[in-house]
């Protein structure tokens, strides 16, 4: 497994748990093939998964945060605008972006970084284009939201008394 790969991974499915259990795809048992019990650092493959995680931190186009459950979640930059323009939905926690840093005494520190100080000016330029529906209905897919109501008379939806 490589950071290509498991970056393409993240694409497609938009957002991912690291490897705790959710409503979300896990990164970890991607890397691995398998479903993993307990902690993953005990797991064979522990080495990969780690150096595959290392990477996607380091990545420009995904964000590690807490979104889901409080747990450990990778967002992938198409979702950001969303993210954004439906922040007052989250806790300022679930948005802050979280960095490990390693120590000189060999120690992992988690860092965050609040909201919106990790946001690029371009996203919160797309986000103040989107719609908040249009932003629920990209979130919704993949957060497991209820998708928004459809207006009256749209497309596809008979009319009273046609």
């Amino acid at each position: 497994m490589n950071a290509e790969t498991a970056t393409a991974f993240v694409i497609e499915h938009g957002i991912v748990l690291v490897s705790a259990r959710g409503p979300l795809p896990r990164l970890t048992e991607f890397i691995t093939g398998e479903s993993i019990t307990g902690s993953w650092w005990a797991h064979a493959k522990s080495h990969e998964i780690y150096r595959v995680l290392q990477a996607l931190e380091e990545s420009p186009d995904i964000l590690v945060c807490r979104l889901v459950g409080g747990h450990v979640t990778l967002v992938h930059r198409r979702l950001w605008p969303a993210l954004v323009k439906m922040a007052a939905h989250f806790h300022p926690g679930q948005l802050a972006q979280v960095r490990q840093e390693h120590t000189a005494a060999g120690k992992h520190v988690n860092r965050s970084v609040a909201y919106p100080s990790w946001v690029p000016r371009e996203v919160s330029a797309q986000a103040k284009l989107l719609s908040d529906r249009e932003a629920r209905g990209l979130l919704a897919s993949v957060l497991g939201l209820p998708y928004p109501a459809k207006r009256a008379g749209t497309r596809g939806t008979k009319k009273r008394g046609s």
